[in-house]
């Protein structure tokens, strides 16, 4: 049991070495159905991605539950179970809760070393607790309150079928239990996103259901010298984490990418991206169009392609364009500093989802969490049913991990894979397109028919629906296996050795004999070809 426990709460690691994951919020009015929506890439690359279980049970009196902190794995204290536990599919429970976040870090010695409640457990224990977003917030609030916030500072993603909100949390340090904070919803003809920095300026103090905060949230900056005006001018973002240029470059401009796609007004916070000016961005904004669920898949898969951050075309990017380099983030030639990018999609992540929560429908059918592992530009979306009580095998907590490779395993298949494409991108990245569009097209495709099939389950008894999505969300998550894996075998023989094998819809020529025929010998882009012979002159001219 411990060491179970020890793996589900110590899944996601070192993410205050980096900048890691994203969250994009849609509210229900702009969306494209009517669904709220959050995203979450979780970014890491100790992170071994799988999809979480916690079954609803009742507890008796007394007991306790333990806390292990979800970076380290190491044992944090025990705190009061609750009477009743619900169902938590991944990061979203059985009443369509769905809960994300993104660490900022924020002021130095502000973590409070006997906290007993880091934030990933902060995030599962509300899961387990709360129905709404408003209950979740109160449900976390007091957790921290009570037993002490042992992480930095974090922007937490909280949404149900009706509303959106975005909490910032951050500790009060050594001896000082509980944590400052505050929420804000997004409102419903809204989109909204964070990615490690924190992004709640001013805010209402009086007279708004819509924002909540610590009643010390202002008083604690002043006593700690991080705010000195009128109340009314205070910025939680700037009182508790300063921006800089990493926080903008690396963190900001993800957001100004969501913002920029759907709002043509944003293009004039290039420079505010980059880094160059300093004028933050709003909280939120109104896009100029709905924001489907492809939409969102979409941007989770962005590499800032088509702005001025779109790195495929520089030397940095290899021959074959590739949108990504390798770690570390920051770099130095001739006592000069130079950073890389950081796209929403990287090479990094463990598990990424799209979240949709729909008012329309019972709990057990309405909240889908749309989940893959490894690259977000490289997962496939699968749908997992918040309600199911089993799940898939390929998805499981225990089927490998970092050090154990399974050939079962979603998270080693789609690594396989992508470590694959990403040596020649530019040929091989349609190749795994296709397959992506195909499955991923097919679950949207068939997803009113399921819905429709469950409702008529449901109406006869909600444990059958229950039952009947289990079985669909396992068959597609097997189903996507089995297609990746195949793409996986096919990408190996049409690349082999620097060559491309010729290939018709998927099924390789062979010449009139049977065997196999000339592959192409491909070389290398043109410009590539181009920038050897700049760099290298007559090295490599053929003389008569």
């Amino acid at each position: 049991m411990k060491k179970a426990l020890l793996l589900l709460f110590s899944v996601l690691t070192t993410f205050s070495t980096g900048f890691a994951c994203t969250n994009l919020l849609v509210g229900k009015a702009v969306s494209a159905d009517g669904s709220t929506m959050i995203t979450y890439s979780a970014d890491s690359y100790s992170l071994y991605g799988e999809l979480y279980h916690w079954p609803a049970k009742k507890y008796a009196a007394g007991e306790m539950l333990k806390v292990y902190d979800w970076d380290s794995g190491k044992f944090l204290g025990e705190i009061k179970q609750a009477a009743e536990t619900y169902n938590v599919v991944g990061n979203m429970n059985e009443h369509q809760l769905s809960i994300a976040e993104t660490t900022f870090g924020g002021r130095e010695g502000l973590v409070d070393p006997e906290g007993i409640i880091d934030y990933g457990s902060l995030i599962y224990i509300a899961l387990q607790r709360a129905k709404t977003a408003r209950e979740a917030i109160t449900v976390m609030t007091d957790l921290v309150a009570e037993y002490g916030y042992a992480s930095g500072g974090e922007s937490f993603s909280i949404a149900d079928p009706n509303e959106v909100w975005v909490m910032e949390m951050i500790g009060k340090g050594k001896g000082n239990k509980g944590a400052v904070w505050v929420a804000v919803r997004i409102p419903d003809d809204c989109i909204s996103a964070h990615a490690n920095q924190a992004r709640i300026q001013q805010f209402p103090l009086k007279g708004s259901k819509d924002c909540l905060y610590s009643k010390d949230v202002i008083s604690f900056a002043r006593e700690k010298g991080y705010f000195s005006g009128k109340d009314a001018d205070f910025s939680f973002a700037k009182a508790y984490n300063p921006l800089d240029f990493g926080g903008q470059r690396y963190c900001e401009a993800r957001v100004w990418s969501f913002f920029n796609r759907f709002n043509k007004d944003m293009a004039g916070f290039v420079t505010y991206a980059l880094g160059q000016t300093h004028e933050p961005m709003p909280l939120y904004i109104k896009p100029d169009r709905k924001v489907s669920l492809t939409d969102l898949k979409d941007m989770m898969r962005d590499h800032y392609e088509g702005t001025p951050l779109d790195w495929r075309f520089d030397i940095g990017a290899g021959p074959f364009e590739a949108p990504y380099r390798w770690a570390p983030l920051e770099w130095e030639v001739d006592s000069v500093k130079y950073c890389n990018e950081r796209p929403i999609a990287t090479q990094q992540a463990g598990f990424v989802f799209v979240s949709q929560m729909r008012s329309w429908l019972p709990d057990p059918i309405g909240g889908v969490l749309w989940f893959g592992v490894d690259d977000p530009a490289h997962t496939v979306f699968t749908p997992m049913y918040a309600s199911i009580t089993e799940i898939p095998e390929s998805f499981k907590v225990g089927n490998g991990d970092l050090y154990n490779f399974s050939w079962t395993s979603a998270f080693w298949i789609n690594n396989w894979v992508s470590n694959m494409v990403y040596g020649k991108y530019n040929y091989m990245h349609p190749d795994l397109l296709k397959v992506q569009q195909e499955l991923e097209s097919k679950f949207l495709s068939e997803q009113s028919e399921i819905e429709n099939k469950a409702s008529q389950l449901y109406a006869q008894s909600p444990a059958k629906a229950v039952s009947y999505l289990t079985e669909y969300s396992n068959e597609q998550a097997q189903y996507a296996f089995d297609k990746w894996k195949k793409l996986g075998e096919f990408l190996t023989i049409k690349y082999m050795d620097g060559i491309v094998r010729k290939e018709k819809d998927g099924e390789f020529i062979r010449n009139e004999y049977g065997n196999p025929s000339a592959p192409q010998r491909v070389g290398y882009p043109q410009k590539f070809y181009q920038e050897v012979v700049k760099q290298t002159g007559d090295r490599y001219k053929i003389t008569e």
